[in-house]
């Protein structure tokens, strides 16, 4: 199979173990009247939440080279996407999301929780554990906004190079329907980089207010987007 399908379809598994660390619980907790969740339990699952959503993040952007080797370098597409380039990729956004979420998730151990402890959101989110805090969060949120930025800035760069080759390469081609056919073979990635990057970057950089707006981004990129890839790219592609 080819790089093109490879990669799609580790975005698959990521969008399985995103989804799976706070839809079994979320339901649950629908159909039960007690909602609540153990401490370990709270931060295995916001360990496991930020390293899925890192290493998906970072996956994304390996999918734009991916484009832009496919629509740019057409004839060298087998030579440049080889089977070891992908695998290391892939091996790189787990790393990444590894590195990010364990870094992230230590620092929470120097905090204290006291009080009501009720978590406004339906997942044990790093951002939303912070207000729960005894003690100053101030270090702990800027370290999440500071990891959050980098990653941005690793992964971010390589999406918008690919994107302004790729869009050069449109522009070059004289008739509509081979710009049309190009286009469709990045319109899919397109989208889901949109959904997922546009509302988790707000939600990571911006400070933690526990308003519903950051509970519906929170679902937007983490069980929303998820459940819609396959259907954009089943549609698309």
């Amino acid at each position: 199979p080819s790089t093109h399908v490879q990669l799609p379809g580790y975005l698959s598994f990521l969008d399985i173990c995103f989804s799976s660390v706070t839809m079994p619980k979320m339901l649950q907790n629908f159909l039960s009247q007690k909602k609540s969740i153990s401490v370990s339990g709270c931060i295995a699952q916001s360990f496991f939440f930020l390293l899925s959503g890192c290493a998906e993040a970072s996956l994304l952007s390996a999918m734009a080279y991916d484009r832009y080797a496919a629509v740019c370098h057409p004839l060298l597409y087998a030579v440049v996407m080889n089977r070891p380039l992908c695998t290391a990729m892939v091996g790189a956004a787990w790393v990444m999301g590894f590195l990010n979420s364990l870094v992230n998730n230590l620092f929470i151990h120097k905090l204290h929780f006291c009080g009501s402890n009720i978590i406004a959101h339906f997942c044990c989110e790093l951002p939303s554990l912070f207000p729960l805090s005894c003690t100053d969060p101030t270090a702990n949120e800027f370290l999440l906004s500071g990891s959050s930025a980098f990653l941005g800035l690793l992964t971010l760069p390589l999406i918008l190079f690919s994107y302004s080759r790729i869009i050069s390469a449109i522009l070059s081609i004289r008739s509509s329907e081979g710009q049309g056919k190009v286009f469709s073979t990045c319109s899919s990635h397109l989208t889901v980089v949109l959904l997922f990057y546009g509302t988790a970057l707000f939600r990571y950089i911006s400070p933690a207010s526990g308003s519903l707006l950051e509970r519906v981004v929170s679902i937007q990129y983490s069980v929303i987007t998820s459940l819609l890839n396959p259907v954009i790219y089943r549609i698309k592609t």
